[in-house]
């Protein structure tokens, strides 16, 4: 039998598809963004906004757009080929004000976790450790490598527009959740 493997994962743009926010963006800020033109994480140039402005819009909309965020392609068949052998545990930027809609949200979609950790911030470099983390999953590029460094653990990088700077050797680029449900039963 294999040993059982502690998965931590981000939830948005991971868990979520990176697309989720754009229907939100577009209408409210009247634009036509593609995730094609979100080529960094920060928002607010692209939005021609203050990052105040967007901290505002971010919480009157987080609640209805968590609610109603679309699940990345395939993630649920990976997880549930894992869920009867392995430990899942979500560490997310979110606000610890959202747990419920989170908790709601992974029940509507029967998302199999143990444990979910809302940190109000996107340092996850001490849930990681605490949580003894042995591969995570992540779509912010300095989250991949912060972690993948200072933990030394393989972290998956889920592609996106908005995080294709450099990475190291333990920071694996993959297209989708197929191709990293491919590269960690190799790595199991």
């Amino acid at each position: 039998m294999k040993k059982q493997i502690r998965f931590g994962l981000d939830i948005d743009g991971t868990v979520t598809s990176p697309e989720t926010f754009i229907p939100y963006l577009n209408q409210h800020f009247k634009k036509n963004i593609t995730l094609a033109d979100i080529t960094q994480y920060e928002l607010t140039p692209l939005l021609d906004i203050t990052k105040e402005e967007f901290g505002e819009w971010m919480n009157e909309y987080e609640p209805i757009i968590y609610a109603n965020a679309m699940l990345a392609t395939s993630f649920t068949d990976v997880l549930k080929n894992w869920q009867d052998q392995h430990h899942f545990t979500y560490i997310s930027a979110r606000g610890k004000h959202l747990l419920e809609i989170t908790q709601q949200w992974f029940q509507k979609h029967n998302i199999p976790y143990h444990h979910i950790e809302l940190l109000g911030q996107h340092d996850k470099l001490n849930a990681v450790k605490k949580h003894n983390i042995d591969i995570f999953f992540e779509d912010k590029h300095d989250n991949a490598v912060d972690i993948a460094e200072q933990c030394n653990i393989p972290v998956i990088l889920i592609d996106t527009p908005y995080n294709q700077d450099p990475i190291p050797k333990q920071v694996v680029r993959v297209k989708n959740w197929k191709e990293a449900a491919n590269w960690v039963e190799n790595w199991l």
